[in-house]
């Protein structure tokens, strides 16, 4: 079905991005997306905190988009949203444009699972985003969407250590 897809763009249905949030519960802090298309998991972060009694700005959304229109699109979402964000233009798997390691306190995302031939079988092995797991394999991006997820999130803190 034609069900989130626009454009020849995938996008996640608006009920989708709800039971995201709502699960996420992004209340405060630095929220990221590396496919962020053009910022609807950004708008219904700030909706959430704000229909949680929080205050517009008490999250920070940073994203990245590759395709040019779509992140333009994203741009301009969250300045018409008056959303505090940092959106850039890049292929997450090798232009990370947020290099950063355990920075963020939230991501909610939803990548394009499945995506077969997303790397060489030389290219990516070495990177940060990976280091202490099995290199993702050449065949399917899901693990590598997964490890770059977990390599942007803060660690939480281990009950009963200080």
């Amino acid at each position: 079905g034609a069900e989130g897809k626009r454009g020849g763009e995938y996008f996640t249905p608006r009920s989708i991005v709800r039971v995201l949030t709502e699960m996420l519960e992004p209340y405060k802090g630095r929220v990221y997306d590396p496919c962020c298309g053009s910022g609807g998991m950004f708008v219904q972060s700030e909706k959430f905190v704000v229909e949680h009694g929080g205050r517009i700005g008490d999250i920070r959304v940073y994203g990245q988009e590759m395709n040019n229109t779509t992140w333009r699109l994203a741009k301009m979402n969250m300045a018409v949203q008056g959303l505090s964000a940092d959106i850039k233009e890049g292929n997450t798997y090798y232009e990370d444009m947020h290099n950063c390691i355990g920075k963020f306190d939230y991501c909610i995302a939803n990548p394009p699972f499945n995506y077969s031939s997303w790397r060489g079988d030389n290219e990516l092995i070495d990177d940060d985003r990976w280091k202490g797991y099995p290199v993702p394999p050449v065949s399917n991006a899901n693990y590598a969407w997964i490890l770059h997820i977990i390599s942007k999130l803060k660690k939480p803190p281990i009950p009963g250590i200080a």
